[in-house]
């Protein structure tokens, strides 16, 4: 059973955020109509003077041969999934931004590509780290934002079309044309509530484009998980670094695990606005005052220049710096799980 949920009001006194980036009060939950969420931007798209920079630079966001030799040592390690019951929170890292997490009873997948090739992206250099068939039964899914490598179609297509799915302002076309008929389509800061678990949308530092001609057209963001007991998850999809952290961490205090993208970051000057590089996701973490970071968005499809096990060794080297526990760095392999 389905049930809407109001927006939870903002809290008094709230920090002020850039003029770009201050925000009406979103409209009520369901269809969206906007043409544009460019407003919603929190650093200009790339010029024409960076796009043709990047041409001069060929290879810029490859990792060249001698990066490339690390990749029989990513980690990866598939496994069954651990037993879950309506009490218990487990998650699973299925590579990229894909995640099974079992929480408040339900099964819930996060940004699901289970393909072994994307569109303009090199196949896959780790495999599922959950075989689909080994799945239970999904009884939701959300999606942070329209790219290719989180909006998978052959994957979806693999869903009955009753799944609730649970996506940014203005992706809710794309899924009804493909008859999924339990679409929830949310502004940030709105939410829905599913078996018990609440699901908020909330902001992050990216865009969205799918096509030629539709750019930034549909929102992007993440998600806030809120089990019945009150244990939250917060999955922050594919974003850069900035003030939005601290904006969902006021208004979801209490936030326990949060799975930051650590990869893609590289070259800086291109991908600075959009990616968080490992020293900023531990910052992020700090910001949203989460109680534990599981890293994601490495490790699978190459996707930028950084070396492929770099990642990992200044994610690790970075929380160490803070003198946070060590065991509250969940740095899986993929297909390693963990239990709350």
């Amino acid at each position: 059973m389905t049930q809407q949920r109001d927006p939870a009001p903002a809290p008094a006194a709230l920090a002020p955020v850039p003029a770009a980036t201050a925000l009406p009060d979103p409209p009520a939950p369901g269809r969206h109509r906007r043409r544009s969420y460019r407003d919603r931007l929190t650093a200009p798209l790339p010029g024409v003077r960076a796009v043709t920079r990047l041409a001069r630079e060929a290879g810029a966001l490859r990792p060249g041969t001698e990066a490339r030799r690390d990749v029989p040592l990513l980690p990866s390690a598939p496994a069954p999934l651990p037993p879950a019951g309506p009490g218990v929170l487990a998650l699973t890292w299925a590579g990229h931004a894909s995640w099974v997490l079992r929480i408040g009873g339900l099964t819930v997948l996060t940004d699901p590509v289970w393909s072994h090739r994307i569109l303009g992206t090199p196949a896959r250099v780790t495999p599922v780290g959950v075989p689909w068939a080994s799945l239970p039964p999904v009884d939701a899914v959300v999606i942070s934002h329209n790219h290719y490598d989180h909006l998978d179609a052959p994957t979806l297509r693999r869903l009955p079309r009753t799944t609730p799915v649970l996506v940014p302002a203005g992706l809710g076309r794309w899924f009804r044309r493909r008859r999924f008929t339990r679409v929830h389509e949310l502004d940030w800061w709105q939410g829905r509530e599913i078996g018990g678990v609440t699901f908020d949308f909330v902001p992050a530092h990216h865009w969205s484009r799918r096509g030629l001609l539709d750019t930034c057209r549909t929102l992007w963001g993440g998600w806030v998980l809120t089990d019945p007991q009150g244990r939250k998850v917060h999955f922050a999809g594919d974003t850069g670094y900035g003030h939005w952290f601290t904006e969902i961490g006021r208004r979801h205090p209490g936030i326990d695990l949060t799975l930051m993208p650590i990869g893609a970051y590289a070259p800086r000057w291109w991908l600075r606005d959009v990616h968080c590089d490992p020293e900023e996701a531990v910052a992020a973490c700090a910001d949203l005052g989460a109680g534990r970071m599981a890293p994601m968005h490495w490790a699978t499809f190459l996707l930028s220049a950084e070396p492929v096990l770099e990642p990992l060794t200044r994610v690790r080297a970075a929380w160490a710096r803070t003198g946070r526990p060590r065991e509250d760095l969940w740095d899986l392999p993929v297909g390693g799980s963990r239990t709350l």
